[in-house]
């Protein structure tokens, strides 16, 4: 799963000003030290000198190489347990503990040539502010309230909407749980206030959690991107278009809300095409029937929805009227 150079920047220099800050603050503590316990510098000064005197060592031949480095093993060894007892009798646990950010890493963010654990979680944190829905939202799958869904079966339908919408929030729980980058296309399609928009940043979150990248836009936004992207010189726009083509998963939210016309029906064809040409995972949420989607964009569009995305129905009553009614 790669990371956007943008995005692996942003962690670096976070790795890099929280590596200075341990740094600094361990400087901080250590002239503290040497100011309330002066011992403490002189055992350090002690611990350089013993490491000199086993560097010299390492040099002699036979016996006398061998008894002058367990003599300076033996001297290293009582500085260090002195000045450790110094430590805690005057400061709290960890206090002198200058070990560096990453235990494995250094602080470097590389172990070789693979990314650290450290910098790679940091990598998640900046990749998930580049999803604007995800800023201020703590939604999860365990929020989804299957009782808004009436346990009946509706008349027009001929279906339980209960069981429709568990096995909705199945789907939608085990995509994301699952997610690679070789994952199927979903289509979330239903009326208005059924859960189409929280279902995608539930699954947004989790995909963004696992180290994947992923793109969140709305249908409105992302069109007016592009379209500023193709007619001005907005580099603004032309990175977020970009990411809508690199990322590991494509989330457009409420296709049919955005402006009709030319552009808007060329820019999202393009879009969805080359995504499915390089296999790459896309989720869209729309309230269109595929019918509908002929009328408003085109028979090439309406084909690739309905035979390269998987639909997920979502069914019942809306939701932000239940609401309002108490429920």
């Amino acid at each position: 799963m790669a990371y956007s150079a943008e995005v692996v920047k942003r962690a670096r220099a976070r790795l890099a000003q929280e590596k200075e800050n341990r740094e600094s603050e361990n400087r901080q503590h250590l002239a503290q030290a040497y100011a309330k316990v002066p011992r403490i510098r002189e055992i350090d000064m002690l611990l350089r000198r013993t490491m000199a005197q086993a560097a010299q060592a390492a040099f002699l031949q036979g016996s006398d190489g061998r008894e002058m480095m367990e003599t300076v093993r033996q001297q290293n060894l009582e500085l260090q347990q002195e000045r450790a007892i110094l430590a805690m009798e005057n400061f709290e646990a960890g206090y002198l503990d200058d070990s560096p950010i990453c235990d494995h890493c250094g602080g470097s963010g590389y172990i070789g040539s693979n990314m650290c654990e450290c910098l790679r979680e940091l990598c998640r944190q900046e990749q998930k502010k580049d999803i604007s829905i995800l800023s201020n939202n703590k939604d999860t799958f365990n929020q989804f309230r299957l009782e808004y869904y009436p346990d009946r079966v509706d008349r027009d339908l001929g279906i339980n909407i209960r069981s429709v919408m568990e096995r909705t929030l199945q789907t939608c729980r085990q995509y994301a749980t699952f997610f690679t980058t070789k994952s199927e296309n979903l289509l979330l399609s239903g009326d208005t206030g059924l859960g189409k928009t929280f279902m995608s940043a539930c699954i947004a979150r989790t995909v963004a959690d696992r180290g994947y990248s992923v793109v969140y836009e709305s249908a409105g936004h992302l069109l007016s991107n592009l379209e500023r992207a193709k007619f001005s010189s907005d580099e603004m726009a032309r990175d977020k278009c970009k990411k809508y083509n690199d990322s590991d998963l494509l989330i457009i939210d409420d296709l049919g809300t955005e402006m009709p016309g030319q552009f808007t029906t060329a820019a999202l064809y393009n879009l969805i095409n080359d995504r499915l040409l390089y296999g790459k995972p896309m989720i869209i949420s729309t309230n269109l029937t595929v019918e509908e989607m002929v009328k408003r964009y085109s028979p090439q569009i309406a084909s690739r929805l309905r035979g390269s995305f998987k639909r997920v129905a979502f069914v019942g009553e809306d939701i932000r009227v239940l609401k309002n009614r108490g429920y």
